[in-house]
């Protein structure tokens, strides 16, 4: 059975041993276990205590006229083996473990000298008293955070058992105390912040500063100034971090792993006063750090190099080898965690054979162990990734055995045929750095064989010469490669080589080779180059597009004057909200795979306070796999709602039910029909308005609101009870009646699989939207331009109340491949003088933003920001205010959570002042707020500072340019992946011009005249080229007027003239 990990589950897995413990030898295997425990856990104060505490009932039960059931023989036994000496031992030997966590120590001593002064009370001797003053005066010299409550003991002790010393030991212990209050009162901040993180219940929080605190603490043990304490209070700073919230934190155990390093390094070079005794042993720190972490491939690598260099046998790093490959986690992260462990034992395995002094069975192992070693990899990535698994990007593993055939086995043939079968592989024939390694080794290969000649360069008699002619291979070879990330590096060292080494016929061959090459190269680059530019244009006609006047359109807003023009309503950042865009993330054709909670959840009750959700995690590891662990803490219980990922796992789960978690014994109960899908509310309603509204019905667990970013008009949420007694009892609310009949409550039970998928052209992806059409097009002429493509189902033109086309169209194609053929084809072709613009048609009812009116004063227009408005009504009164006025009245408001409504948001606004015009960004996690006058708007960036919202969010006041800089919050509803699509961004195959390095920065002057050198490789920049370098795209500051892309379109050549003047002005001057 594998041991525990964590004091937690030692506690809990000793303490399940102790119910079945009914005999002597039961016992003793319970000392032993605890034995086992503090060796895992040397700096935890609860494995201690409850080791010294059983120890303590078991020195107490085997006494005479005991009541503890124990039989003669087994009393008689016992008082050999658990004698007073040995728990008060115990004790000690616990308090030497523990005594330097500041915090925390004094729970275990507080124990451990009240028992001594039991003993004292039973019968007070001289030897006693000695003993317990010791004790304390010992106790006042550390630093601890309850030092006045120890003095406070210590004189009550004084006071009844040594009055005549009373003020001598009182003063010499005080005295003595000056160090330990100093140094804790450095101190002292951290462990207050540290409190109140604590106190918070917010665990990221506490971490921060947990991981600050240490910091601060390596940085005092690395000074001068009380060297040895501080090292022991930082040690004793990590056994609380890793013994506590960061046990599991990878990155804290190799701070720990390089502290202990470090410090053993400065005393073998004679530098620290630590004393040696003090250091942790290293085998012994990093054996407890691959139990917490075993999917650190790097604290694997170090645990090797430790064992290495302790000088343990090749069976025991074998053993170590072995138990890393045997971790189901080590490539919890990929393959990293492999490479790293692989590539620390392929190095023990080559440096014991190329020791002088090794034996011949180091190399046997070392030849059969390397490529075994490599071939494990292949297996372990091909397992993970299939056949898309090409390799470790940087070689390290081959590397080795190349080393290895070439220095120790002098077969320079079979580490060539390595190279060959490396250069097979795209991932690294692609690569420029792959053939530099295999050219460096081919020279040093050179260099190192026997009768060395001099260069032939500059000599003209070379024939004859013995010349690198493997490594010139290689070069010509790499130069075939067309998807080199960097040819011209390549180029640059293969002239370099040959001119350096090579004879002339060769050079001249080289170059050949190098002119023709840039040819391809250059055209390879301009390829590129032009596609980088086609991205730059598509980006610039958007936004060309979205700041462009789109005609009157039939949903004028009530609020504008009678007759005047709307503009589409536009942000910064490029939003369209009118018709709302699909959200990135989801698949624009078909349907996401839904996650099932309703049927895949269980309720985990009875936990204790400190449960978190890597605990609990840990706790259904055997049972499934975990997707989301939502803990809910109240006055009088924990409860988590855990999801699997199968139905099947979550009725596994429920074997967990009736067993020790902590110190706690926990139920575990089915979620299933527990969760309501509640909607036609009130949209002003919040989390406490539906548990108002549902309370009488049971215990709630949670409330989940949907997130708006890309829907501002969804008002639903799901409910989830504790149980399903309470779920059934809600669902009697369906239909009720709210605020006099105005909204009919809609409660029923949540259920994934009745949720209807969308039909018809739309869903099927054969409807396309045609935008930016001539007004005068007829369906006639759409059908004779689309047929290119494909067979057209129906044609549709939206018209206005007077029967004019209104510039756009809908497309019926008969399938969804002809759809995608008439985008490809026809998307930006100009038609009638027209670029058109064909796209997969977006439902309807999606909306980025939502946008509500008020009273007092009009609103700026519906086409442009808040804060840009060109011509918008004035302050109150007035019809026609200017910019200036718009902005005064005008504010963002910023830190508003995605799932809270434009209704919400009103809510807590109106009391402030009328609004004359809200428009809600859930995308960027704010609002902008125009005011009815200036005054209003100042008086609510007072109040509204610091509001806090739900779950404690505080509201701030900005300006509209602030809000459409800042992204919404994201938020994660998983503990086992990452955020949506940071694992296609990491899947994703980079191009080779998006993996070429820089060109080197080479400038050679030319001849004839002065300027910018040009090197081998360098292409020059164009000049004017349009796209490449961000010309044509949206300009840095504020975006361009109406007038201003007039004025651009139709006086297009009057710039050239202009700069001709100029330029033709600077000449004369």
């Amino acid at each position: 059975m594998a041991s525990p990990v964590g004091e937690d589950n030692w506690v809990g897995f000793v303490d399940s041993q102790l119910r079945e413990a009914a005999d002597l030898d039961a016992r003793v295997n319970i000392v032993e276990s605890f034995r086992r425990a503090v060796s895992a856990e040397p700096g935890s104060i609860k494995v201690w205590t409850a080791y010294c505490e059983y120890f303590w009932s078991l020195y107490t039960d085997c006494q005479p006229g005991s009541d503890a059931g124990w039989s003669p023989e087994e009393q008689q036994l016992g008082r050999e083996l658990f004698s007073l000496d040995a728990a008060l031992a115990l004790w000690q030997q616990a308090y030497e473990s523990v005594q330097y966590r500041l915090a925390d120590s004094h729970k275990l001593w507080n124990r451990w000298v009240s028992l001594e002064m039991e003993l004292l009370a039973r019968g007070a001797t001289e030897a006693g008293i000695r003993r317990i003053t010791h004790l304390f005066k010992n106790r006042l010299a550390v630093p601890h955070a309850t030092w006045d409550a120890t003095s406070q003991m210590f004189s009550t002790f004084l006071s009844e058992y040594n009055q005549a010393a009373y003020e001598s030991e009182m003063r010499a212990a005080t005295h003595n105390a000056r160090d330990a209050k100093r140094i804790y009162e450095l101190r002292d901040p951290s462990e207050m912040k540290l409190k109140l993180a604590a106190r918070s219940g917010d665990a990221e929080a506490s971490k921060t500063v947990m991981l600050e605190y240490l910091d601060w603490e390596i940085r005092q043990a690395r000074g001068k100034r009380d060297a040895v304490i501080n090292f022991q209070i930082c040690l004793g700073l990590f056994s609380r971090a890793l013994t506590g919230e960061l046990a599991l934190d990878e990155d804290t155990w190799l701070n720990f792993v390089v502290f202990i390093s470090t410090a053993r390094t400065e005393l073998k070079a004679g530098r620290s006063k630590i004393p040696a005794n003090l250091l942790p042993n290293m085998l012994d720190v990093l054996q407890r750090a691959v139990h917490h972490v075993p999917w650190s491939g790097t604290v694997w690598a170090r645990y090797i190099l430790a064992a290495e260099e302790a000088g343990l046998n090749f069976t025991d790093i074998e053993r170590i080898k072995h138990a890393a490959t045997s971790s189901s986690q080590l490539d919890r992260e990929g393959m990293t965690g492999v490479l790293e462990m692989y590539a620390a034992w392929c190095g023990y395995l080559k440096r014991t054979a190329m020791n002088p002094n090794t034996t011949e069975e180091a190399v046997d192992i070392a030849e059969v162990g390397l490529p075994s070693a490599i071939e494990d990899v292949k297996h372990w990535g091909k397992r993970r990734y299939g056949d898309t698994y090409q390799g470790d990007p940087n070689f390290r593993l081959e590397k080795i055995l190349i080393q290895f055939l070439t220095e120790k086995k002098d077969n320079t043939e079979a580490a060539r045929q390595e190279w060959e079968s490396l250069a097979a592989i795209d991932l690294y024939a692609n690569s420029y750095d792959f053939w530099l390694n295999w050219f460096l080794w081919e020279m040093v290969v050179f260099t190192a064989s026997k009768n060395k000649t001099r260069s032939p360069t500059p000599a003209t008699l070379a024939n004859g010469l013995r010349v690198p002619s493997y490594a010139t291979r290689v070069f010509q070879r790499a130069l075939k490669v067309r998807t080199l990330d960097w040819p011209e590096r390549i180029m640059e060292v293969f002239i370099q080589h040959c001119n350096d080494y090579e004879l002339a016929d060769t050079l001249r061959e080289a170059q050949d080779t190098v002119y023709k090459t840039k040819k391809g190269v250059t055209k390879r680059r301009e390829r590129e180059a032009a596609q980088a530019a086609a991205a730059q244009a598509e980006y610039a006609a958007q936004y060309r597009d979205q700041t462009m006047v789109d005609a009157p359109d039939a949903g004028t807003d009530s609020a504008a004057s009678p007759g005047s023009k709307r503009k589409r309503e536009e942000s910064p950042s490029g939003e369209d909200d009118k018709a709302g865009k699909r959200a990135k993330s989801e698949a624009p054709n078909g349907v996401e795979t839904k996650r099932d909670r309703e049927n895949t959840s269980v309720f985990v009750a009875g936990l204790p306070p400190d449960a978190t959700q890597t605990k609990v995690r840990q706790f259904f590891r055997e049972y499934g796999h975990v997707n989301q662990i939502d803990i809910q803490r109240l006055a009088d219980s924990v409860v988590a709602l855990v999801e699997f990922r199968a139905p099947d796992e979550a009725r596994s789960a429920l074997l967990r039910d009736g067993k020790i978690f902590g110190e706690n014994t926990v139920q575990v109960t089915s979620a299933t029909d527990c969760t309501l899908y509640v909607t036609n509310y009130p949209p002003e309603a919040d989390d406490a308005y539906i548990r108002k509204l549902f309370k009488g019905c049971g215990k709630i667990h949670s409330i989940r609101f949907p997130s708006l970013k890309y829907n501002t008009m969804r008002r639903f949420c799901y409910l989830t009870f504790r149980d399903r007694a309470s779920a059934a009892a809600a669902i009697k609310l369906d239909g009720k009646s709210l605020e006099g009949g105005k909204f009919k409550l809609s409660a029923k039970l949540s259920d994934p699989g009745m949720k209807q998928q969308r039909q018809g052209a739309q869903a099927e992806a054969r409807e396309l939207h045609v935008s930016y059409l001539p007004r005068q097009t007829t369906d006639d002429d759409l059908r004779q331009l689309f047929a290119r493509t494909g067979r057209v189902a129906s044609v549709r033109i939206p018209r206005d109340m007077a029967g004019r086309a209104k510039g756009s169209a809908f497309i019926v194609m008969e399938t969804k491949e002809e759809a995608q053929e008439a985008i490809k084809t026809l998307d930006k072709v100009v038609f009638a003088n027209h670029a058109l613009k064909v796209e997969l048609s977006k439902p309807l009812g999606q909306k980025l933003t939502a946008t509500s009116h008020g009273v007092g004063g009009a609103a700026s227009p519906e086409g442009e920001s808040l804060a840009e408005a060109a011509s918008p009504s004035s302050a109150p009164g007035s019809s026609n205010p200017s910019h200036a006025e718009i902005s005064a009245r005008t504010i963002a408001v910023l830190g508003i959570p995605d799932t809270m409504n434009d209704a919400r948001v009103r809510a807590i606004l109106d009391p402030i002042g009328p609004i004359v015009k809200l428009v809600l960004h859930p995308k960027h996690g704010g609002v902008i707020v125009e005011f009815t006058d200036a005054s209003t708007a100042g008086k609510a960036a007072l109040v509204i500072d610091k509001v806090e919202v739900d779950d404690g969010k505080k509201l701030r006041v900005g300006t509209v340019p602030e809000l459409f800089r800042t992204e919404g919050e994201t938020r994660v509803d998983r503990i086992d992946k990452p955020a949506a699509g940071t694992q296609d961004k990491e899947k994703k195959k980079l191009s080779a011009a998006e993996l070429m390095p820089p060109p080197p920065n080479i400038r050679r002057m030319p001849l004839g005249r002065a300027g910018p050198k040009r090197g081998l490789g360098f292409v020059a920049a164009k000049k004017e080229k349009e796209g490449v370098n961000g010309a044509s795209g949206p300009p840095a500051g504020a975006g361009k007027s109406n007038a201003d892309f007039k004025k651009m379109f139709l006086g297009g050549g009057q710039g050239k003239e202009e700069a001709k003047e100029r330029k033709a002005e600077e000449t004369k001057g």
